[in-house]
């Protein structure tokens, strides 16, 4: 059996989890609730900053069915596009004088995973040791640190795809094939994770819907994800209230539900084993109603 996950077939996996649980994968997709504790993220910033109301939004979260539950300090919000300049970076210290009080609160009240979101090594190190259970990391481990961090935790690692830098990836977007080439940088990433000390079996990877593409681009990865199955490692898609969905539809970012949906429902079709949401009780009810049709189906053939 290896270190990390054990296949079971080819879009199955179990995660080994640094505290002795498993992330098992496969079948519907795991829903991972978004709690942004920041001033500034692009969809809810500052609702949740306060340690209080974000652990109240954690724990409603839970109630509502979220399977993980991902907790980031800094937002990421593109630079070059319809964000302007895109968020202020910010610098490891601060980020983690964020993230631990919700998270070493959070800690003793659920069992459920608990993810964080940061693209820094030493923040990663102190989520880990702060309780935290995976990393996801939207620099496709960018940051060698991070990765020895996450390899000495025996922890799962999410890698999404970005390309350029985070403050003006949205200038100057250039793809001959998204898919292929998105494909071919995320197998990049993994052998940066693995040279990092991170086996390949505690390895998800995300297509990075909105970092540094343009719309048609995140609808042809989204209708591809497929495809991307190919590099054998389970898949999570966060589409959840993207600009895309204002670009197909004009709708404001608190009216992008029934577009998120509709990404969650392809997901399903394409057998994500993720889908990273902030509506947990709408995205739970969706896919328990879209399921039972998929598998009255399954039953009738």
């Amino acid at each position: 059996m290896p270190a990390g996950s054990t296949v079971v077939d080819p879009r199955h996996w179990v995660l080994r989890l640094p505290h002795g649980g498993e992330l098992v994968l496969g079948g519907r997709p795991l829903v991972m609730g978004v709690l942004n504790i920041t001033p500034d993220s692009f969809s809810d910033g500052g609702l949740w900053h306060d340690r209080d109301r974000a652990l109240a939004h954690a724990l409603d979260m839970a109630a509502a069915g979220a399977d993980v539950l991902d907790l980031g300090a800094e937002s990421t919000r593109p630079g070059g596009g319809v964000y302007g300049e895109g968020a202020e970076t910010v610098g490891p210290a601060r980020e983690i004088d964020r993230l631990l009080p919700v998270l070493e609160a959070l800690r003793p009240l659920t069992q459920l995973p608990i993810s964080a979101d940061t693209r820094k090594g030493a923040v990663a190190r102190a989520a880990l040791d702060g309780g935290a259970d995976l990393v996801n990391d939207i620099s496709g481990c960018s940051d060698p640190e991070l990765g020895a961090a996450v390899a000495e935790a025996g922890a799962p690692l999410v890698l999404m795809h970005s390309r350029g830098r985070l403050r003006e990836m949205q200038r100057g977007i250039a793809y001959r094939d998204v898919l292929g080439e998105v494909a071919a940088e995320l197998a990049e990433a993994v052998g940066r994770a693995e040279a990092a000390g991170v086996a390949r079996d505690q390895l998800i990877l995300d297509p990075g819907i909105g970092f540094g593409k343009t719309v048609r681009h995140n609808v042809e990865l989204i209708a591809g994800l497929e495809q991307l199955a190919e590099l054998g490692r389970p898949l999570m898609l966060g589409a959840s209230r993207k600009s895309f969905i204002a670009d197909l539809t004009g709708a404001g970012v608190d009216r992008r539900l029934p577009g998120s949906l509709a990404a969650v429902g392809w997901a399903m079709v394409a057998r994500a084993a993720i889908v990273r949401v902030h509506d947990v009780a709408e995205t739970v009810q969706f896919m328990k109603v879209f399921g039972a049709f998929e598998q009255a189906r399954r039953s009738a053939e």
